[in-house]
Parts: C-alpha cells; sequence; structure tokens
C-alpha cells in the first residue's frame, strides 16, 4: 500500500462556510432555537456537538445534532467550494503515487457528499474523529503528512508522528499553527505541490 497524504475537509480542502452558514439558519427555523450562523462558521473545527452546545441546553444538544444533520444535505453542499488549491494539491499527490485520505470531524458519509459533489476523489475518508482522536486514522491508513487549517489538525498529526502542514485558511493563524507543532505553514493549499514535492523525495 502507498503512503498517504492526509487533509482535513473543513476550511483545509473545502470552504463549507457558505452551507454551514445555511444549515444553521435552517436548524434555526426547525427548532426555534437562536444559532449565530455568521458566528459559528468563524470557529469551524471542533466537532458539532461543541458549537451546538453553545446555544441548545444540554439535554436538548444531542437532538439538535440528529435534527442539523438530517437538514444538512438539503442545505450545506451546493453552496461550498474548493478552497484556493485544492484540487491542485490532490492531484500532487496522486503525480507522485500517493494516496489520498481525509480525515475529518465531520461524519463520514456528509464528507463524501462534499467531495463527490466537488468531484474530488480521494481513497479513504474517516469520519467523526478531533484532535488526538485522529491519531488511529491517521496511522492505520499511512498518512506520513497530514494537512489541516486547525490547531486541533497539528495536535493530531503530532500525536501520530507525522509531519503536520498548516493552512491558515481556517479560524487559527499562522503562528498559532506552528506552535500547535505545523512543520510547514501555508497561506493556503496554492503551495502545496511544490511543498509535497520537496517534503516527499524518498517516499
Amino acid at each position: 500500500m502507498a503512503a498517504a497524504v492526509g487533509f482535513d475537509l473543513d476550511m483545509t480542502l473545502v470552504d463549507s462556510r457558505p452551507g454551514i452558514h445555511a444549515a444553521y439558519r435552517a436548524l434555526t427555523t426547525k427548532t426555534g432555537v437562536y444559532v449565530d450562523a455568521d458566528l459559528a462558521v468563524t470557529r469551524l473545527g471542533p466537532p458539532l456537538r461543541a458549537e451546538l452546545a453553545e446555544w441548545f441546553p444540554p439535554e436538548d444538544v444531542e437532538e439538535a445534532v440528529t435534527t442539523y444533520r438530517a437538514l444538512y444535505p438539503d442545505y450545506a453542499i451546493t453552496p461550498s467550494v474548493p478552497t484556493p488549491g485544492a484540487r491542485a494539491a490532490l492531484a500532487a499527490a496522486r503525480e507522485l503515487g500517493l494516496r489520498v485520505v481525509v480525515v475529518t470531524s465531520k461524519l463520514a458519509r456528509l464528507a463524501r457528499l462534499h467531495l463527490e459533489h466537488l468531484g474530488m476523489a480521494v481513497d479513504e475518508v474517516a469520519g467523526d474523529l478531533f484532535a488526538e482522536g485522529k491519531a488511529a486514522a491517521l496511522a492505520e491508513h499511512d498518512v506520513r503528512w497530514y494537512v489541516g487549517d486547525h490547531v486541533a489538525d497539528m495536535v493530531a498529526a503530532r500525536t501520530a508522528g507525522v509531519t503536520g502542514v498548516g493552512v491558515a485558511t481556517g479560524p487559527c493563524p499562522a503562528e498559532e499553527l506552528t506552535a500547535a507543532g505545523a512543520t510547514y505553514v501555508l497561506p493556503d493549499l496554492t503551495g502545496f505541490p511544490a511543498l509535497l514535492c520537496e517534503i516527499a523525495v524518498g517516499y
């Protein structure tokens, strides 16, 4: 099995803010509980429950999670777009004979809807994982480099003992990604093909 490049999904490969914003507004309409969608989309990365716990009482969070996920396919997929350089980043990995694995806190079935809608072919999707919880999936799929926009992604890479590549396209600025253990930090994925060619020598 060839080595793999791992990618986070939200704000790493996919700018899902427009779609998630729409899904949160639909959740507010459905439940009558106000969720500040403008605020919520500025802090994507942690598991859904963490965000919904900011708006719903503890006893209602699980029901809100279920409702949101039921709304998600209808509201969140179509408005989302690739991040700058995302398609070229995936192509670069394949040109080097590397596999592509997405490891995300989003449910795998919802992540696949995004990837299929955008025509982004990947080899594996591991979902519902966050921070240290991503490390086992990185090891299982022989991920050697993990690319993400959140400090928790760099924690995942560090825990798995692989190279963390931060992209400052999400809520975490470059200095926070570096402090969290990123070996490399890029403004976005447009510079990733050149970096991968440099760091993947010998694999």
